[in-house]
């Protein structure tokens, strides 16, 4: 008999690219057809194998995604050449192995092959985890039926006899599994099938039902696979590869094969089938453990143990229930006093419980009644309890009977660099670290209740997310029963919770300007600063790491005291001690040589640097830093009687303290004109590469400089954005340099490699840049940016 030896992956990919992919029903449908395609293939593959000989006591079985018949367009062939070991001598079966595995690698298939006789088999299984749970699915693509299903049965009859013994070494694996590949629901590159909530979590379902441990659920769990499935058949087409993660540049081409309006709203679908896989993989976890010990403590009759946790739930087994008298069907409160308990003691609401509690509980009257609106507040005090919890109770449907607005930051991406999860969790994770922030202020319930809505405006279209959220959360603290005066607070935290580390990163903390402008977002109330302060720093470290640093942590606390300084007199404060001169740095600046002292401020350094004022010095203290490898977050730079006493606040890579002398040495050979201390800034210049003078496709355009109005009324503030490069610091200053201005302070932040630096300018001798200036002075800011300094 003779095959056809044609591409069959090729021959895959066209078939999956042949049917409509939102099509309703396309997924399972295509899917089939392409794994029957492949058996079919594999049988014709098998016949010529065997080449008329008799077939009895051997088989060829499939495992994996192919016996699961989920298989996507380039998926690999998981084969196993089963066999009694009575039937074929070993030469015979290594020729016979080969005459089938090399038509599937000339066919152009991924391949993962054993031969194996039964008994080898239930030897493999027991000593390997994986390779347990993945036989449990052997299937039969050709040859001796019998041999397959002997095989299948002793590794499933196995698996139950051992459950007891293996369920701990599968947790164990499962959670090794999820701290390696993350959360795929939070992902804004997700690995498809091995992150928690992926395809692998639905084999580990099926392998627990197998152990006859637990049921799983189905219906939304079994429509989530189908959506993760299909997203993974997208990612195969559209790449032309059998990957399985989503990456940033796959996510328009799989969102149009799949029909979706964009990219954002394919991630959604994601997250939502990811978190729904997910919270089923945890409760089935969950379930088959506790129907482990009941089967090992059981000894005769046995009631449940019910341990008491107030207001009529109960602990049975690590999860929280309703007792046996309970007013489901008449108090409105039960579902909050249900979360509360739970979330008090970290543990989940069991599944029947929130089921019931979405299904059962009357709806709360609107507004809310006083002791309803308090559970709520307890509810968001209770700390990391929160997280778990919150997600039952969105899961079964309570959230959205409480706030229907939750529905459209549900799962929604955030492609800021600095932001780790999805909009509706980073809510919830804001909430939590806020709770570790109340007593520092005077109204604990305001600081949660803004945590969790600052973001409630980041919906589809939203361009400024501050502004659209604060009459939603104003909404929705009215329903809560708020009254006016706490409505008008948690409208202007929502509206104004960026403010402060806007100020605190961009702006000089000492500027009359900036003090006035911190006091105005607060409303000019102090109570409502320290509100908006404790929301600001736990906005900053939910969102990750790179939005709250050593050195923006102590921006804010600078900028924070400058604000408080005086409140009740109502003046501004007085200049930091950083704009003080000592005699002994009069006298070593005085005798021509640069003065600098080191100190370490958390994590980071703050480097003062006292010098004969002169234009061009922002400009060498700028490249002397960069040159000796330190990243610059801040400058505020001062003149006091001739004297240029500025402070520069650094990080170094290599965490050691920067050396005094070295940039003293270095400053006194740059004020005599001599450029060598720059050479290292030039090799890492070259190192790093230039940007391109233009913007390209996908890059984020050319940069922007644009003037703040009304930011200060000492100098002129420009505000600058565009992609960072070593050195960029001393060109920008350089730039201000040649055009006779004085940089008086700057704010440099960075985020995934994009600047937005902030600088106080004036004339040098301290006027005021003209209209004409100011243009002329943009102008070349831009031109700087984008790799054209001023000749």
């Amino acid at each position: 008999m003779t095959i056809e030896h044609a591409d069959l992956a090729a021959r895959r990919l066209d078939l999956a690219g042949a049917r409509g992919f939102d099509a309703p029903g396309a997924g399972p449908t295509r899917r089939d057809a392409m794994g029957s395609l492949t058996r079919t293939w594999l049988g014709q593959v098998w016949e010529a194998a065997l080449d008329g000989r008799s077939s009895e006591g051997l088989a060829l079985a499939a495992v994996g995604s192919l016996a699961r018949g989920d298989a996507g367009p380039l998926s690999d062939v998981d084969l196993v050449l089963l066999h009694y070991g009575r039937s074929v001598g070993g030469e015979d079966l290594r020729e016979l192995a080969d005459r089938i595995w090399y038509p599937v690698w000339d066919a152009g298939v991924r391949l993962d092959h054993s031969v194996r006789t039964v008994s080898q088999c239930r030897t493999v299984a027991a000593g390997d985890l994986t390779a347990a749970v993945g036989l449990l699915d052997l299937d039969r693509v050709a040859g001796d039926a019998e041999v397959v299903a002997a095989a299948r049965s002793t590794v499933a009859h196995d698996w139950r006899a051992n459950a007891r013994k293996r369920l701990p070494q599968l947790v164990d694996g499962l959670r090794a599994r999820h701290a390696r590949h993350g959360d795929l629901a939070q992902s804004i590159e997700p690995d498809l099938k091995e992150a928690h909530g992926g395809l692998r979590d639905m084999t580990v379902l099926n392998a627990l039902v197998a152990a006859w441990l637990t049921d799983r659920p189905h219906g939304e769990v079994d429509e989530a696979h189908r959506i993760l499935l299909d997203v993974r058949d997208a990612v195969h087409v559209v790449t032309g590869k059998g990957r399985d993660r989503l990456t940033r540049e796959d996510h328009d081409g799989v969102a149009a094969l799949l029909g979706h309006d964009d990219a954002d709203e394919l991630l959604i679908d994601v997250s939502n089938a990811a978190r729904t896989i997910a919270y089923a993989i945890d409760g089935t976890v969950r379930r088959a453990g506790q129907s482990q010990r009941a089967r090992t403590l059981r000894v005769g009759p046995r009631r449940p143990q019910l341990n008491p946790l107030g207001f009529g739930m109960y602990e049975h087994d690590g999860e929280v229930v309703l007792g046996p008298r309970n007013a489901l069907a008449t108090d409105p409160l039960l579902p909050l006093r249900a979360a509360v308990v739970a979330a008090r003691n970290n543990l989940p609401i069991a599944p029947t419980t929130l089921a019931n509690l979405a299904a059962q509980a009357p709806q709360l009257t609107s507004p809310w009644p006083v002791i309803a609106r308090d559970l709520f507040a307890d509810l968001l005090a209770t700390g990391p309890g929160l997280v778990g919890v919150w997600e039952g109770l969105d899961q079964a449907g309570v959230i959205d009977r409480w706030f229907p607005e939750w529905a459209a930051v549900r799962s929604r991406p955030q492609r800021n660099a600095v932001h780790r999860h999805t909009v509706d969790r980073h809510l919830i994770e804001t909430v939590v670290l806020a709770g570790g922030l109340v007593r520092g202020v005077h109204r604990a319930d305001l600081l949660l209740l803004g945590a969790l809505l600052h973001d409630i405006g980041k919906v589809r279209d939203a361009h400024d997310h501050s502004a659209a959220g604060a009459p939603v959360a104003a909404a929705m603290a009215t329903r809560l029963g708020y009254p006016e005066q706490d409505v008008a607070t948690i409208e202007l935290l929502v509206r104004e919770h960026l403010t402060l580390i806007d100020l605190a990163t961009r702006r000089d903390h000492q500027d009359p300007g900036t003090v006035t402008a911190a006091r105005a977002a607060a409303g000019g109330s102090r109570e409502v600063f320290d509100l908006l302060l404790a929301l600001t720093e736990a906005d900053a470290s939910a969102a990750g790491p790179q939005a709250w640093t050593d050195w923006r942590a102590t921006l804010l606390g600078q900028l924070a005291e400058a604000t408080r300084r005086g409140w009740e007199e109502g003046t501004v404060a007085p200049p930091s001690e950083a704009a003080t001169v000592s005699e002994a740095d009069l006298e070593s600046v005085a005798s021509g040589e640069p003065r600098v002292v080191v100190r370490p401020q958390g994590g980071s350094y703050r480097i003062d640097v006292f010098d004969r004022d002169r234009l061009g010095l922002f400009a060498d203290t700028a490249g002397l830093l960069a040159a000796y490898g330190m990243v610059v977050r801040t400058a505020i730079l001062r003149t006091l009687d001739g004297v240029a006493a500025n402070e520069w606040h650094v990080e170094t890579p290599s965490g050691e303290p920067p050396d005094e002398q070295r940039i003293v040495r270095g400053l006194e050979r740059l004020a005599q004109g001599d450029r060598a201390p720059l050479g290292l800034l030039e090799r890492r210049r070259q190192f790093a590469g230039q940007p391109s003078a233009r913007a390209s496709s996908g890059s984020p355009g050319q940069a922007r400089a644009l003037v703040v109005p009304r930011a200060s009324e000492e100098a002129t503030v420009i505000e600058v954005r565009a992609q960072d490069r070593p050195g960029l610091l001393h060109e920008l200053g350089l730039a201000f340099a040649k055009a006779g201005l004085s940089v008086r302070s700057a704010h440099i932040a960075t985020y995934a490699g994009q600047t937005l630096d902030t600088f106080y300018v004036t004339e040098f001798g301290g006027r005021l840049l003209s209209p004409a200036k100011v243009a002329q002075t943009v102008s070349v800011v831009i031109d700087t940016c984008d790799g054209n300094p001023p000749g």
